[in-house]
């Protein structure tokens, strides 16, 4: 199963997920991300925090979504929309559903205010994939109905 990661620049939260569930994610499973708009680099804060949490950062980079390596079975759109940011819509015969974060590139404040913002965006993303890759895929695979109901209700997660 092939889960997209989608959002506009593809510099921070969609490449935090993507390498959060493929760092998670069990056989069969994998993930990648790009942007309706990328910036052309991953923000180099988002490969810092994946460093520390112990994540690879090999390979990930900014990329459009018209430059995809596979077919998506699922897309997850990671854009705040409720933060006046366009959120893309991602066309073609898919299972959708959207986790909103607010993005961390636009934080401001001490480097410790940007540091947390980027935190908070990761452990967002982090609890999120979590419970997404606790459900029993194995069967909700074959229900995709029930499946977009439970993606959407991990939408609504924040960490503890």
């Amino acid at each position: 199963m092939n889960v997209l990661f989608l959002c506009t620049g593809n510099s921070c939260r969609s490449i935090l997920a993507e390498a959060t569930f493929n760092h998670l994610a069990p056989a069969g499973w994998s993930a990648m991300s790009a942007g309706s708009q990328p910036t052309g680099q991953v923000h180099p804060r988002s490969l810092a925090l994946l460093a520390r949490e112990g994540i690879s950062t090999a390979g990930y980079f900014s990329k459009s979504w018209s430059h995809l390596p596979a077919t998506p079975d699922l897309v997850i759109t990671v854009c705040a929309s409720a933060a006046g940011e366009t959120c893309p819509l991602y066309l073609g015969p898919v299972l959708r559903t959207h986790w909103g974060v607010e993005d961390p590139a636009h934080a401001s404040g001490s480097e410790q205010e940007i540091d947390a913002a980027f935190m908070l965006a990761y452990r967002i993303l982090r609890a999120r994939i979590e419970a997404f890759l606790a459900l029993p895929l194995e069967s909700l695979v074959h229900d995709p109905a029930l499946l977009k109901s439970e993606l959407d209700k991990i939408g609504q997660l924040m960490p503890a």
